[in-house]
């Protein structure tokens, strides 16, 4: 089924046009902890506000595998359209559209890097990473080459499918439609669509994490909360200004 066949759980419309690319998220896990909103305010460009949940800014580390990244309408192209690919991630929002900012993403695919720094001002980085299935679970691990930048993890789901309920906590950090990015001068807005997600209760443990933005953010202490969804289809639009 295509992720456009449902789009009545969206908090605002489709954008006009079609979407230009496809892309499947799989063995995805979150991973959210509260940080104080003065750390990340200083960090965002002009004109992009710091989202807060009840008065608190939170931060997520979100490992998963790639999968058919390609422009819809065309096949997908072995070795390229597959990678895993690790996001650091706070929650904003501009003109009423709440969506993510990425301090970083990594990937293990050259091309992908490249084309999104390119074409969506994205901060990715070239990484050596691993993210493999293993007894209903994932192993995953990722090493970024310029730097020391790591992060370790196994996790697998210990529940059934549930769908996060509006209002609540799981909710506001998951279902966001769209990412901004900023080359320097331009502010961007790019849209996304896909089902609701299909959320689990997921059991892990944290061997390795590295990937704070700046002294005073760290991961010493585990998660608050963390979620498991299998697989998800993804329509992403091109990016358009909104400053």
């Amino acid at each position: 089924m295509d992720c456009l066949s449902q789009i009545a759980h969206r908090p605002y419309p489709l954008p006009e046009g079609k979407p230009r690319w496809r892309q499947k998220w799989l063995d995805l896990a979150f991973f959210h902890w509260p940080v104080e909103a003065a750390l990340f305010e200083r960090l965002l460009p002009d004109g992009l506000q710091l989202d807060l949940y009840d008065g608190t800014a939170w931060v997520s580390v979100v490992p998963f595998r790639m999968e058919d990244v390609m422009l819809r309408g065309l096949p997908a192209v072995p070795g390229v359209s597959n990678f895993p690919e690790l996001n650091l991630r706070t929650y904003v929002t501009k003109d009423g559209k709440p969506g993510v900012w990425f301090f970083s993403l990594d990937a293990d695919q050259y091309l992908a890097v490249w084309a999104a720094r390119r074409f969506f001002h994205l901060p990715y980085f070239k990484a050596n990473m691993r993210c493999e299935s293993e007894d209903e679970g994932v192993v995953y691990s990722s090493r970024r080459e310029l730097d020391d930048t790591r992060f370790v993890a196994n996790y697998h789901p210990v529940s059934e499918v549930y769908y996060a309920r509006s209002g609540t906590l799981e909710y506001w950090l998951t279902e966001r439609y769209c990412l901004y990015s900023c080359d320097g001068v331009h502010l961007y807005r790019g849209e996304v669509h896909h089902q609701p997600w299909p959320l689990q209760e997921i059991r892990f443990e944290i061997s390795q994490i590295d990937l704070g933005v700046e002294e005073g953010i760290g991961f010493s202490s585990p998660p608050v909360c963390a979620q498991f969804a299998r697989e998800l289809e993804v329509a992403v639009w091109p990016l358009e200004r909104c400053d």
